[in-house]
C-alpha cells in the first residue's frame, strides 16, 4: 500500500502504509477560548475517544510530538495509551506524559538528527524554533499534573519530523520559524507547513521562510498545516485563527504568490481526507 497521510487539526498528522501507523501530535481535545484563558487545562477525553472513533484510528505504532505546548502535546499520553503507541518526543513531553500516569517505559525522548525505525518509516527529529511571539517558553522539568495552567504546557525542545519511506521523503514542521543550518542536508518532496502567525510576520521573514522549507528542501509540494482555530471542536468545520491572532488570507496570498512562481503545487488539506503525500 502507498503512504497516506491524513490531516486531522493543527498538526495532528496521520501517516500509514497500513502495516505501520504514525501519529504527529494528536491533540483533540481543542478546549474552548473560555478554557484556555481562565487557564486550567487537561484531556477531553470524550472528545479524544470521539475522534479516534472517527477518524478510524483503533492503533498507532507511534506517536510524535513536535514540541510541548499544549495544542500539541496535552493529548499525546492519552493517544498513545489508548492506541498502543509508543510516545517520543522531548523530555518536556515525557514529564506531561508521567504527570498523566503514562508508562515511562514506553516513552523514547526524541535525539535529533538521529534516525530510527518505525515498521518501514525511517524518522529523523530535526532542532526547530517555535513560531516568533513564543507565549510559553522554556521546559517543564518535572510531571505535570492536570489540570494544569496553560503557561506550564511549555514548549521544551521544538522539532521538525523527517519522513522517508521507500525511498520517498516528506517533512511535517509545525512551527512557522527557520533555525539557521537545522535543514542544510534536508530533502523533501512534501512538506507539511506550520503556518500560524506567519501572516504577522514581515515579507523579509515569510520569503526566508519559504525558501528554507520550500526551495532549500527541494519539495515540490506544499501542505499548510497549524492553520485553523484550535478552540473550535472538531465537531464543527474548521475555520482559520482568529485575526487577532493571524492574518490566513494574507498568508495563503503569499503561499499561491510563491507556490505559482516556484511551480509548486499547493494544497490546503480536508480534515479527516486521506491524500497520498507523494502523489
Amino acid at each position: 500500500m502507498a503512504v497516506e497521510a491524513t490531516f486531522l487539526g493543527v498538526s495532528t498528522i496521520l501517516i500509514t502504509d497500513g502495516w505501520t501507523s504514525i501519529l504527529t501530535d494528536g491533540f483533540f481535545s481543542r478546549p474552548s477560548l473560555a478554557k484556555v484563558l481562565a487557564g486550567r487545562l487537561a484531556p477531553d477525553r470524550k472528545r479524544i475517544t470521539a475522534a479516534l472513533k472517527r477518524f478510524g484510528i483503533e492503533r498507532l505504532d507511534a506517536v510524535f510530538v513536535v514540541h510541548s505546548h499544549y495544542d500539541h502535546a496535552l493529548d499525546s499520553a492519552t493517544v498513545a495509551e489508548a492506541t498502543g503507541a509508543r510516545l517520543i518526543g522531548s523530555s518536556s513531553t515525557r514529564n506531561i506524559a508521567l504527570g498523566q500516569g503514562f508508562p515511562a517505559s514506553r516513552f523514547t525522548e526524541a535525539v535529533t538528527g538521529e534516525p530510527f525505525s518505525v515498521g518501514a518509516f525511517r524518522l529523523t527529529a530535526l532542532p526547530a524554533d517555535h513560531s516568533p511571539g513564543d507565549v510559553a517558553p522554556g521546559v517543564i522539568s518535572a510531571p505535570l499534573r492536570p489540570p494544569a495552567r496553560t503557561r506550564a504546557y511549555r514548549t521544551g525542545e521544538c522539532y521538525s519530523l523527517h519522513v522517508r519511506h521507500a525511498g520517498r521523503e516528506m517533512l511535517v514542521h509545525a512551527s512557522a520559524n527557520t533555525r539557521a543550518g537545522a535543514l542544510d542536508s534536508c530533502r523533501a518532496e512534501t512538506v507539511y507547513l506550520g503556518i500560524g502567525t506567519l501572516g504577522k510576520q514581515s515579507e523579509e521573514f515569510r520569503n526566508r521562510y519559504w525558501e528554507t522549507l520550500v526551495t532549500g528542501t527541494g519539495a515540490r509540494k506544499v501542505i499548510p498545516v497549524h492553520w485553523d482555530n484550535f478552540t473550535v471542536p472538531l465537531d464543527k468545520p474548521l475555520r482559520p485563527l482568529p485575526g487577532f491572532a493571524d492574518r490566513f488570507g494574507e498568508t495563503m496570498e503569499f503561499l499561491a504568490r510563491r507556490a505559482t512562481a516556484g511551480n509548486v503545487r499547493l494544497e490546503l488539506p480536508v480534515l479527516g481526507q486521506a491524500s497520498d503525500p507523494f502523489e
